[in-house]
């Protein structure tokens, strides 16, 4: 590993000042337990680390019915996991926390690491996009605040500057007769995922109609992948299985699974049908619930 200046920041703007005055020479290292690997396999080299893990403003999770839900960058999976006000309100996050690696990785490892880290295959992002979440991230002097679904734009690269850091997930009041589920293929559990998909239904609470579909999968793209199509062909219907079949088929139809050692295009292809219809079954169950 090259060798590097390490700076440990206590607030915010002292890390964005770092950012503003060392730009594409510095990272951001949180939990570390992504950076530091790239940085082993010689695929970063920065000359200047910013240890933002003490900055204990960005750790935290708030809740209210206007605005939703409130998660700082530096929240920990684990956080998350145990989290009462999650576990009440958006119980699919504590549920896709479980598998999320081990123990010792939740207890350490960042939700904004994740989401920074830019991997198709993270299970955080399918399912923010299926809650429709939007992320905060500032720079010296101004916020901006992105679409999680336009966060990632490509395999390791996501939508921020130099001198931008994330600073907090947004997360919207989930209304009346929605569900949400979110389940994904691997190897052994706690593993990286093969596919995964996260799905998001809205029921009409007279006739039980679609009101609203969102579908987040991951190891369908180069990037979190939102299967915009297969959401239309739930919108407007009554949700059964054969409904919940088609719109697997478009979803595995207009995805673009890459090929690697964990599984073929074409396996993930036929995974992401069962998935999808696997976990929107337990969607459509639990928006019948209210």
């Amino acid at each position: 590993m090259k060798d590097f200046d390490y700076f440990s920041a206590r607030t915010v703007e002292e890390a964005l000042g770092l950012l503003s005055k060392y730009r594409e020479e510095a990272k951001i290292i949180a939990g570390g337990q992504s950076l530091l690997v790239l940085m082993r396999q010689g695929l970063l080299s920065p000359e200047y680390v910013i240890d933002i893990k003490g900055i204990s403003d960005l750790d935290y999770i708030r809740y209210d019915d206007v605005d939703g839900l409130r998660i700082g960058a530096l929240t920990t999976h684990r956080s998350i996991e145990r989290s009462e006000l999650i576990k009440e309100h958006y119980r699919v996050l504590s549920e896709m926390e479980r598998n999320l690696a081990t123990i010792q990785t939740r207890n350490w490892g960042t939700v904004g690491g994740n989401l920074c880290y830019g991997h198709h295959s993270g299970d955080l992002a399918p399912v923010l996009i299926s809650l429709n979440a939007k992320l905060k991230v500032a720079r010296l002097g101004g916020e901006r605040v992105i679409d999680i679904e336009a966060f990632t734009k490509d395999l390791l690269e996501v939508d921020l500057e130099p001198d931008e850091m994330l600073l907090e997930i947004q997360v919207p009041p989930l209304k009346p007769y929605t569900g949400i589920a979110y389940e994904k293929l691997m190897v052994m559990q706690g593993d990286i995922g093969i596919v995964g998909a996260s799905v998001l239904l809205r029921l009409n609470s007279s006739d039980g109609v679609c009101e609203e579909a969102r579908i987040g999968l991951s190891g369908a793209s180069t990037v979190p992948f939102r299967a915009l199509e297969a959401e239309g062909v739930l919108v407007g219907r009554r949700i059964d299985d054969s409904v919940l079949r088609e719109a697997a088929e478009v979803a595995s139809e207009k995805a673009d699974p890459p090929s690697d050692v964990h599984g073929s295009s074409v396996y993930r292809r036929e995974m992401i049908k069962v998935f999808v219809r696997r976990v929107g079954k337990v969607a459509l169950e639990r928006a019948r619930q209210g």
